[in-house]
């Protein structure tokens, strides 16, 4: 594999690997070492891909095999926590909930735009808050568009385990959300 098409691969992959490892991790140094090393791996053995939709696949279930490496090695059981909301972290929180720019986003009200962005953080926080069985689905069905089939071959899971997950999931997030709304 030569320079460019690694550089392809990085380019393609490395934010929604990012955003995957950020979601589960909680830590953006955590999340960054773990998209590095499913490049390596991806180095040290280059793959041979059916189609892109298995290639992405690929990409997904190494990162979450190593975000579950890197979550029951002993040195994070016994790391201590940073305080909540760091500089660092706020700003994750932005990026994580910030849609991909085009002409339409552009064109709106700053204030619009400014409401859109604090509903996308809110509902970022609140799938950020679920048990992490249902983060993952809810983030690789709606964040990464992957089908019940294709999540339940990256997670390891049967069909209708993603699906009830996933049904879970949202009633998770309506009642959290519900309670944040609820003024009455």
């Amino acid at each position: 594999m030569n320079d460019r098409e690694l550089q392809l691969k990085i380019d393609t992959y490395s934010d929604m690997l990012f955003k995957l490892s950020y979601l589960r991790l909680q830590n953006v140094q955590d999340a960054e070492d773990v998209v590095q090393e499913v490049f390596y791996q991806y180095l040290k053995k280059p793959q041979t891909f059916q189609s892109p939709e298995h290639e992405k696949a690929w990409f997904l279930k190494v990162t979450l095999n190593g975000c579950r490496k890197l979550w029951r090695s002993a040195w994070r059981r016994h790391r201590t926590s940073w305080p909540e909301g760091e500089p660092a972290e706020d700003g994750i929180w932005a990026q994580a909930a910030e849609p991909q720019a085009d002409a339409r986003t552009e064109a709106r009200e700053p204030e619009e735009c400014f409401f859109r962005q604090e509903a996308r953080t809110r509902l970022l926080q609140a799938v950020m808050s679920l048990p992490e069985k249902y983060r993952d689905v809810i983030h690789l069905f709606y964040y990464e568009e992957l089908s019940i089939k294709e999540i339940a071959r990256i997670t390891g899971r049967g069909d209708s385990t993603v699906t009830s997950q996933l049904t879970r999931g949202r009633e998770l997030l309506r009642k959290s959300l519900k309670e944040e709304y609820d003024f009455g």
